[in-house]
Order: structure tokens, then sequence, then C-alpha cells
């Protein structure tokens, strides 16, 4: 995969996920039952004293939809590969406010992550300021292509340290709290045998993650899995941002593995 390939999937799949991420904000609205901004701003620090004069305006209804329709237009941009450097400083501090305005996240780790792909491009964009484009975007790549790989080793290293994953114990738990749970009383995952297998098969999976950066075969190969385990989590838990924020990290870590 040629550098200018990978930039732009990389562009279009980080803009697609950011595209879906603003339009469910805009449903929800500035004020929602779940999180109250009334009642969250009372749990910012006091210092520095500006923060929350500043939050309360941004968070106005007129303000925070503004705000809002801003991050859908350069993620447009983004798509359209247009977007100037002003342009990936603003997603990035957005997406910053996002997770202030949330408790530091709406989703999890699929907010983490989309704000590695954000400082990925501001990376790439800021570098290519002050050398070049090709300088620039091989920096964004590589940050985001090592900080996707970090994640699915450290959730591997995590499973491999508890107790109750390397049993297989955890995993009909954790399948309980899908959509679509909990499991029936006869189902598959419940077998203690098949349990620890699959617990253990994730737990390496994970754990042999950055091995995909030796070679462009394991890099296809571990990213392809990777897209029907994403898959998975979104049928049995709904976490569709999951998907979409790993995803677009996938074109950086192949053309990591080709360089």
């Amino acid at each position: 995969m040629e550098l200018h390939l990978a930039v732009r999937a990389f562009e279009l799949l980080l803009g697609w996920s950011l595209l879906l991420q603003t339009i469910e904000y805009l449903r929800l609205g500035a004020f929602d039952r779940v999180s109250h901004w009334p009642v969250q701003r009372t749990e910012l620090p006091l210092r520095p004293a500006w923060l929350k004069p500043a939050l309360d305006a941004l968070m106005q209804p007129g303000t925070y939809r503004a705000m809002l329709m801003l991050r859908l237009l350069l993620s447009l941009l983004l798509m359209a590969g247009f977007l100037p450097l002003l342009g990936a400083a603003l997603l990035f501090l957005i997406a910053l406010v996002l997770l202030m305005r949330w408790r530091g996240a709406f989703n999890g780790g699929s907010d983490f992550m989309t704000l590695v792909g954000l400082s990925g491009l501001w990376l790439a964009h800021a570098v290519a300021a002050l050398t070049t484009v090709e300088v620039g975007w091989r920096a964004g790549l590589w940050y985001v292509a090592l900080q996707s790989v970090t994640s699915y080793f450290v959730s591997g290293w995590v499973k491999l340290l508890r107790p109750e994953w390397r049993s297989g114990a955890a995993l009909p738990v954790f399948l309980d709290t899908g959509v679509y749970g909990p499991l029936p009383a006869h189902s598959v995952y419940r077998n203690p045998t098949l349990a620890r297998l699959v617990s253990w098969g994730f737990t390496v999976w994970e754990g042999c993650f950055p091995l995909a950066l030796l070679d462009v075969r394991l890099a296809f190969a571990m990213c392809t899995s990777a897209v029907a385990f994403h898959f998975l989590v979104f049928w049995y838990f709904g976490l569709n941002r999951f998907f979409w924020s790993w995803v677009a990290t996938f074109p950086a870590v192949i053309w990591c593995a080709l360089t």
C-alpha cells in the first residue's frame, strides 16, 4: 500500500467514524436525561478558573449544536481530503470538549481510540507544516499504528493476568451483558471447556497483535480478524463506535507493516 492510499483510507474511515458519532450526539441534543450538563459541571475541577464558564458557554443548546455541526462539516472535509491544519486542530479540540461533556468518555475505549486517530491526524498536519507532507504523514500513521496495536496487546495482557479469564469463567458473565443477554441456560458458551478455549484464543490473539508490524501478511491477517471481532462486538453489544474507531486505524497498521 502506497503512502497516499494509506492516507486516503485513513481519512475516509476516520471521517466516517466521526460523522456517525456526531449524528449520534445531534440526536441526543444538548441536554438529555442520561447525562445532564448542569449536574456534570459540578464534577469538574475548580482550576483553571476559566474552565467552567467556557464550558458553560459551549454547552448552551445553540452553541453546542453549532459545535457539532462544525464537527460534521470538518468530518466531511476530512473524507473529501480537503481538511487543513486548522481543521485537524479543531477536530482534536472538539473531541476534548466532548470528553469533558461526557465525564471522560461517551462510549468507553472507542472515544479514546477516536482521540488517537485525531491525534495522529493533527500530528501529521503539524509535522507537514514544519517539514514535508510525506514526513508528516509518516509520523502520523506510525503514531496511530503503534497506539492501535498496543491497545490490543494491553487488552490481551490484562486478560492473561486475570484468573477469571484464564479459566474461562469471565466469558459467559461478559456475554450475559450483551444486547441479547443473558445467555440461555443451554448456551454453548456456558460450557467450561469451550469458554476456556475461546478466552485463551482472544487472549493470545490480542497479545500477539503487535506482530502485525513485522510483515504485511500478518498485518492483513490480524486486521481482517479484528474487523470480524469488532463486528461481533457490535452485533452482541451494540457498540458500533468500537467497530469504526478501530477499523479507522488499520490502514496505518498495514502501511507501517510495509515500511
